[in-house]
């Protein structure tokens, strides 16, 4: 018999984090049938690269580039790498590519081609000159807020975007999933949530590691626009829960070579319930929130635990050892808009009657790699739209297709990964000889 504890929030924030759903059982040694999809590769160019420090040689993770005059745009990975697959269309275009701290590079797509490693340069304009025009650093993120209509997509948009979670159980990956997801999202000044569609996914679990526990991750894509926090202030910043924080100014930065205010935040003293704590990336000029780094304060790992946990396994304490977020926007014709998150969590079981613990963690990110103006209003259909419940993993099958995702941007996945996939690829063809 299966048993399903779930686990899900408790507090105001319960739609924010995360749920999960621990699995105990004796695994079947099943294995997906792979989903082969044929793709004509001729309309677009694929373009591959390092973005590091020109002087320290350091990799640049998370850098960002963008076709110029297009919504067309990816990430690096956490080796510095990226891949950006552009229509043929768009070859002559530059592509702009930027790190916060660090003076943005344009560049034709033609030099992309021929350059393997890029290299930016940091700022050396005195950061201390970027003058502070608000009075407190409290007043300046009431007014981020305040101007959100002024600063974001104000129309419904429609998004493509790039997800992928990973799980490992202590240092090894077990599960892998990745998907192009379509995004109706709202303008954010609408209070409506919001949708999204499931167009590619697939793969790979490694059920030799699960034992007879299974970790699954739930909301999938969810989660991460769950995190947006202009979209969804309440689940973060409402006027009332503003009062349970500190603010202060730390030192500004740059970033595609316009002023940021950097907001220090983290809860006040008094404030018992874990909050977060982290850094706020303010565009000086339009005073628009464009980065956010932040941690969930796991100081108190019972409290904590609560944050998370409605039910756990009897015989087993569960609490985060991990609760790691970030939000990227990017801007477009003075607008900014949702253009990348990533979660890290951590979780720790401890069981009674074992000598050993048993440790998780899992990512969730995603990128949007391209949208336009929805100047139809249509929304998905009501059957294709992904719900907020939905473990992606149980969704996808299949990981062996190199061409799998055609002319869409993914993030370049990272040696550890694709180290995994090809071990996966072995067992699951020895359980399937056997």
């Amino acid at each position: 018999m299966i048993k399903e504890i779930t686990l899900v929030r408790k507090s105001p924030l319960a739609t924010a984090i995360l749920s999960f759903i621990l699995i105990f059982a004796f695994q079947n040694y099943s294995y997906a049938s792979n989903n082969k999809i044929s793709n004509d590769t001729i309309g677009f160019n694929t373009y591959k690269g390092k973005i590091i420090d020109s002087k320290t040689k350091k990799i640049l993770v998370f850098a960002s580039l963008t076709v110029n005059e297009t919504n067309i745009s990816t990430i690096t990975n956490t080796q510095g790498k990226f891949l950006l697959k552009v229509p043929k269309k768009y070859e002559t275009q530059n592509v702009t590519i930027s790190f916060l701290g660090y003076t943005s590079k344009v560049i034709s797509l033609s030099s992309l081609a021929q350059k393997k490693t890029i290299k930016l340069e940091t700022y050396i304009e005195e950061l201390s000159e970027v003058k502070i025009s608000v009075k407190d650093a409290q007043s300046l993120i009431l007014e981020v807020l305040k101007r959100k209509g002024k600063n974001y997509l104000n129309e419904l948009t429609t998004m493509t975007a790039f997800y992928r979670e990973t799980i490992k159980k202590r240092r090894t990956y077990i599960s892998l999933s990745e998907a192009v997801v379509e995004i109706n999202k709202q303008s954010y000044t609408n209070s409506k949530k919001d949708i999204l569609k499931l167009y590619k996914s697939r793969k790979k679990t490694d059920y030799t590691k699960l034992d007879t526990i299974a970790f699954k991750l739930r909301g999938g894509p969810f989660n991460s626009i769950y995190i947006d926090i202009i979209k969804n202030p309440a689940l973060f910043f409402s006027k009332d829960m503003i009062e349970f924080y500190d603010f202060t100014f730390d030192t500004s930065t740059k970033i595609d070579n316009r002023p940021i205010y950097v907001v220090n935040f983290k809860q006040k003293p008094h404030v018992k319930s874990p909050l977060f704590y982290g850094k706020f990336y303010i565009d000086a000029q339009s005073l628009a929130l464009t980065n956010a780094k932040f941690q969930l304060n796991l100081d108190n790992k019972v409290k904590a635990s609560r944050v998370f946990i409605v039910k756990k396994p009897k015989g087993a304490k569960v609490y985060p050892i991990e609760a790691e977020y970030q939000i990227d926007y990017r801007v477009k014709d003075g607008r900014w808009y949702y253009g990348y998150s990533r979660i890290q969590l951590g979780f720790k079981i401890n069981w009674d009657k074992r000598l050993f613990n048993t440790v998780y963690h899992t990512t969730i990110e995603m990128a949007v790699t391209n949208w336009e103006k929805n100047s139809t209003k249509k929304l998905f259909k009501p059957k294709d739209r992904l719900r907020s419940s939905v473990i992606i993993s149980e969704k996808a099958s299949g990981f062996s297709d190199a061409e799998f995702w055609g002319e869409y941007n993914i993030i370049e996945p990272e040696k550890p990964i694709e180290s995994a996939i090809k071990k996966i690829k072995k067992q699951l063809k020895k359980l399937k000889a056997n």
